[in-house]
């Protein structure tokens, strides 16, 4: 029996994925680019094991036994199986793998199906798991349009730091890819906070809702051709010059952009609810009280908000954060009392000059606060989750 193991990152798009141009092979309308986050908080862990006696290819997650049926598993599978046999027919003396069954154990370290990429980490890790098992030799590029078969957001949580995902035009997908902009170390004091507004599934699976939109909304095709194109280039440029108030500004419209699109889709796709829209609200107004841009808001395919911003102005933000979301649980993991009470004591000293109203009751749609910052891609791990005398998981 062979093994591999590989942790795989969660990505959240700053400037969003939306709508197909081909189904079947994941292919998007529009380029993307995101951020990704570090593991150490959003995670998928996958290991990968392959044996002649095997008889069959066999997935759990989480503890559960899947189905490996869906056509975009097959498809991804498929493509590392014709990658690892293109190896063993220049070496006779490679085990042929191609040819034996898989056993793949994955587990996440967050709620899955909740609006938190899991699936983005999911194939991904899959994907680096069982590419590493194969000894494969393509490029992190290469083997992230496989990736993209099986999530299309995956293929961004290939690389770490700040990465696009370049739509293509070649009918087969075979330019459809993801690139890095920037490495993680490039902009490092990059941080986020996720507040989980509900982490329960989604009304509209992203799937049918991306096709609602594309069929439907007017707006939809003026934000592919018009808006998004012009955005793509803006946004690496602040990427690499590392200027944080163009890149909040871009973000911000961009999840707004994509939302919009969302309500011209007819019946109409609602992502956001009431707590997503305060937050949005709030963010606009510390940013306006400090009279710089100090945090950007993104939601994904759900009410779930991303708030991302730099390191040096935490204690500004989180002077606002904590007085509203710090009864929720994800705070004292990340900070010691006394951190805790500095923020407080920083609300103090500026609650007088405030021009907006504190809304005291808005903890109550959050769940859950992740803090979490920049982080790297795919990462080697001794932590194993199968059994090496049974195959099984552990």
């Amino acid at each position: 029996m062979y093994i591999a193991s590989t942790t795989a990152p969660v990505n959240i798009a700053t400037l969003k994925y939306w709508g197909k141009r081909d189904k079947t092979l994941n292919l998007p309308t529009n380029s993307s680019i995101s951020v990704t986050l570090s593991q150490e908080d959003l995670r998928t862990l996958t290991s990968a094991a392959t044996s002649e006696t095997f008889s069959e290819d066999q997935l759990w997650l989480n503890g559960k036994l899947e189905s490996l049926a869906s056509e975009r598993t097959q498809m991804c599978l498929a493509d590392l199986r014709q990658l690892r046999a293109e190896l063993e027919s220049q070496d006779d003396s490679l085990p042929k793998f191609s040819q034996w069954k898989l056993h793949i154990v994955s587990e996440n370290n967050f709620p899955t199906a909740a609006g938190l990429a899991s699936s983005a980490a999911g194939f991904s890790a899959l994907v680096v798991a069982i590419a590493k098992l194969y000894k494969l030799p393509q490029s992190m590029s290469e083997i992230s349009k496989i990736a993209r078969k099986g999530s299309g957001s995956a293929c961004r949580s290939l690389f770490g730091g700040y990465v696009a995902w370049e739509m293509g035009v070649e009918e087969d997908g075979s330019d459809s890819k993801a690139v890095e902009v920037a490495p993680l170390e490039h902009w490092d004091n990059m941080k986020a906070v996720i507040l989980v507004v509900s982490a329960d599934k989604k009304d509209t699976p992203s799937t049918s809702g991306m096709q609602t939109t594309v069929h439907t909304s007017d707006l939809f095709q003026w934000r592919i051709k018009e808006v998004v194109p012009t955005r793509f280039e803006e946004m690496k440029k602040s990427i690499v010059e590392k200027n944080f108030p163009v890149f909040a500004d871009l973000t911000m419209k961009d999840s707004n952009s994509f939302h919009a699109t969302c309500l011209d889709s007819f019946p109409p796709i609602f992502y956001l609810n009431d707590t997503s829209k305060k937050i949005i609200k709030l963010v606009h107004a510390i940013n306006e009280f400090y009279k710089e841009t100090i945090a950007a808001y993104t939601f994904d395919a759900g009410p779930n908000a991303v708030i991302y911003y730099e390191s040096q102005n935490e204690s500004k933000l989180f002077a606002f954060l904590y007085k509203l979301f710090g009864k929720v649980s994800g705070w004292e993991s990340k900070y010691t009392t006394e951190s805790l009470t500095a923020f407080t004591t920083e609300f103090e000293t500026i609650k007088e000059q405030l021009n907006f109203a504190i809304d005291e009751e808005l903890y109550k749609g959050v769940s859950r606060v992740i803090l979490t910052q920049a982080g790297p891609g795919p990462q080697d791990t001794d932590l194993c989750l199968i059994s090496e005398a049974t195959g099984l998981p552990k």
